[in-house]
């Protein structure tokens, strides 16, 4: 994501002057100190001065206390620690005006009752399946109330086989195999972490022919070899183990026993077999000492240099002697979540929601993951908390959401979503989400036309440890969104309904392997990853601006230059991969996008400040539906759920973005030319009307198409 630098920073300086002298509204520098979306000099300066009061009332002190509270136990879905963090929230929401409840719903959340692992022949194991207790960290102690480590939504089942290993377990992992003449039909696959989300490892089997599937953490990850393991360093020891969900979140997320509406507590439910995104074998995960003996135990051909980890043995694939019996059962409960929401109205524009999430369950502790994005987010809230105390008043409502279970599926912002999807279809104009938070650089992914807005925020901002914003210490040119899949709770509004989106953090120099283990907590983060919690402080800022100034633009900030960028960047990679298609609906369709964000872009810098209040406030009640027309009610192929054309998780990358996925996957998937050309001609379809609509926020232009 980062730009190449292109000038002197006096070159920047002076394009800055000339662009801010040239426009009224928008400047091309995200150096420029009139914020995208505020008109007149006047309203500018409100803006930044009410942000300078927003930092002056943040407080890390408070973030780490609320850290300490709320990973004082395990606060998994179900844990009475979990309820009550969602009751403190709430009373702390309450406390600092927003009119705050609690919202539930019913969700299927299975919790382990057998875990069995037994190395049966050349010789004896028997998994430990377990994590240390670290004496001088007494979070890891409470053995009582942890969820212990197993892969959730695995089905129940007792399979033995002889074992294979599998690399990755990756789509080119079983390629190398086939190669080799070595089939997993029948047999049990064991994969490491990494290279892509978990779900995928079981999923690629079973389609393989394996009976049952067992994922490590090769210490090659983040273990011994990346540095000192815990407790003398960050990374991960012998017996940690990653716990996870492998509900095959890219077919659809939330609660599958209610595919597609909410959970609440009448609502009928399906059987799990018939729902496509439940895994079919039998899945657990386990550390790299449990993985160990399992390893050596294989015998066959040297695994390829590409595969071999960082354990003291030969990585073989295995021949046959190496034989595995795996036993897991569940409790299939429906248990409740709690969410909680928060509101703020908006004194001119009530029905215009800023809605801004970050989850609080975790699958134990969670200090990182989740509570770092949270407590910086409650840092946010607080702080304009008391910006209304003293008398302001945002002109959109903004809205506050603390999920709960999403570590297991999205669960409570998918059910919530699904629960009051019109209603957010019509009010919603973003959705800005956070999750984990650690030192370094500043990320961000989502909506390309919110790109030229979150630059100037990311450039507004200064970096805790550097002399620079935390936008130009990723680039001096401007700040890029990355393509989002799916992975945290921004999914159900940007892939599904259809709502201009932003999911940021703080990454790169808090690196470490407590994710999902009992090593993720207070004593931890406090040591290794945000000391000082300076950059939770930083996520509030970053995160801050983007809530504040959404809720107080005189026009809302979108702009589709960078849209227009980005597929045209994508038709070209498409055009490469297959040149028996037919892409010139998809080159009328960029055609057409051209002119009309051309169009768009000069209407804001020449015409837009010169319409009256009223004129300007109906365009800018019609330009967030914007994302609503890259969405298409029929959904991706094999992925109905997701409605967006353009982004969505890949069938098999998991969390990474497949952009353009109807056709992306089709071609990839070596299907027909009419298959193919019928999805180029779909998201064609989706551009023009996108198109047409870009126009209708045109005053002269509306009703030209027609």
């Amino acid at each position: 994501m980062n730009l190449t630098f292109i000038g002197s920073f006096r070159l920047v300086i002076l394009f800055t002057i000339l662009t801010v002298t040239g426009s009224k509204l928008f400047a091309q520098s995200p150096d420029a100190d009139q914020p995208f979306g505020f008109i007149s000099r006047e309203s500018a300066a409100r803006q930044i001065e009410l942000e300078k009061r927003f930092d002056s009332e943040l407080n890390r002190n408070d973030m780490d206390q609320w850290m300490k509270r709320l990973t004082a136990f395990p606060i998994h879905v179900g844990a009475l620690h979990n309820k009550s963090n969602a009751v403190f929230i709430d009373s702390l929401f309450k406390s600092w005006g927003f009119d705050s409840e609690i919202k539930e719903y019913y969700v299927l959340f299975p919790t382990p009752k057998v875990r069995v692992l037994d190395l049966i022949a050349p010789k004896k194991y028997s998994a430990v399946l377990g994590e240390k207790i670290i004496a001088t960290d007494p979070y890891t102690a409470q053995t009582e109330m942890q969820l212990p480590p197993y892969n959730a939504y695995s089905p129940d089942g007792d399979v033995t086989g002889q074992l294979i290993y599998v690399n990755y377990g990756l789509r080119e992992d079983y390629e190398t195999l086939k190669a080799m003449g070595i089939s997993v039909k029948g047999k049990i696959v064991i994969a490491r972490y990494g290279k892509s989300w978990r779900g995928v490892k079981p999923k690629l089997a079973y389609e393989h022919g394996a009976i049952g599937c067992i994922i490590y953490s090769d210490p090659f990850g983040d273990g011994y070899y990346k540095g000192g393991v815990y407790p003398e360093g960050p990374f991960k020891n012998r017996y940690a183990v990653e716990r996870g969900s492998v509900l095959d979140w890219p077919i659809q997320t939330g609660d599958p026993s209610t595919p597609g509406y909410a959970s609440t507590k009448k609502a009928p439910r399906v059987r799990l077999e018939e729902n496509a995104n439940m895994p079919k074998i039998p899945v657990i995960p386990i550390s790299y000492h449990d993985a160990e003996p399992l390893l050596k135990a294989l015998g066959g051909e040297v695994a390829p240099d590409s595969w071999q980890g960082a354990l003291p043995i030969a990585y073989r694939i295995g021949s046959g002697q190496a034989t595995v019996r795996l036993k897991v059962q569940f409790n299939w409960d429906i248990v409740p979540v709690y969410n909680v929401i928060a509101k703020l109205r908006g004194k001119f524009n009530p029905d215009e929601w800023v809605l801004r999430g970050n989850h609080h369950d975790a699958w134990v502790n969670g200090a990182t993951d989740p509570v770092s994005g949270l407590v910086a987010m409650m840092g946010e809230a607080q702080s304009i908390g008391r910006l209304v105390s003293q008398g302001w008043t945002p002109n959109r409502t903004i809205v506050y959401c603390i999920w709960d279970g999403e570590e297991p599926a999205l669960l409570g912002s998918t059910e919530w979503a699904e629960d009051y999807a019109t209603t957010l279809e019509k009010n919603a104009v973003i959705y800005i989400n956070t999750d984990n938070n650690t030192r370094g650089l500043l990320y961000a992914g989502g909506s390309p036309s919110l790109e030229k807005f979150f630059s100037q925020i990311a450039f507004s901002v200064k970096d805790p440890d550097r002399n620079i914003s935390v936008g130009k210490r990723r680039s001096t040119s401007g700040f890029r969104l990355g393509a989002l899949g799916t992975g945290s709770d921004y999914t159900p509004f940007y892939q599904h309904l259809g709502i201009a989106t932003l999911n940021m953090g703080f990454r790169g120099e808090g690196a470490g392997g407590e994710y999902h283990t009992i090593y993720d907590n207070y004593t931890v983060f406090k040591r290794f990853k945000d000391p000082g919690f300076k950059y939770a402080k930083a996520l509030s800022q970053v995160a801050g601006r983007t809530v504040l100034r959404m809720a107080n633009a005189d026009f809302l900030p979108f702009e589709f230059t960078p849209l227009y960028r980005n597929i045209s960047t994508y038709s070209t990679q498409l055009k490469k991969l297959g040149e028996n298609f037919d892409f010139q609906p998809m080159d009328n369709a960029l055609q057409s996008l051209k002119n009309s964000v051309a169009a768009y872009s000069t209407f804001l810098k020449k015409r837009l400040p010169d319409l009256s209040e009223s004129e300007i406030s109906a365009l800018s009640s019609m330009v967030f539906r914007s994302e609503r027309y890259l969405t298409d009610s029929a959904g991706l192929p094999g992925q109905e759920w997701y409605k967006n054309l353009l982004y969505a998780p890949g069938l098999y990358t998991g969390y990474g973005a497949k952009t353009v996925p109807g056709v992306r996957q089709a071609i990839e998937q070596q299907a027909s030319v009419s298959i193919v050309n019928r999805e180029i001609k779909r998201v064609s379809n989706v551009i023009i009307k996108y198109s047409a609509f870009i126009d209708e926020l045109i005053p002269g232009k509306r009703g030209e198409r027609n």
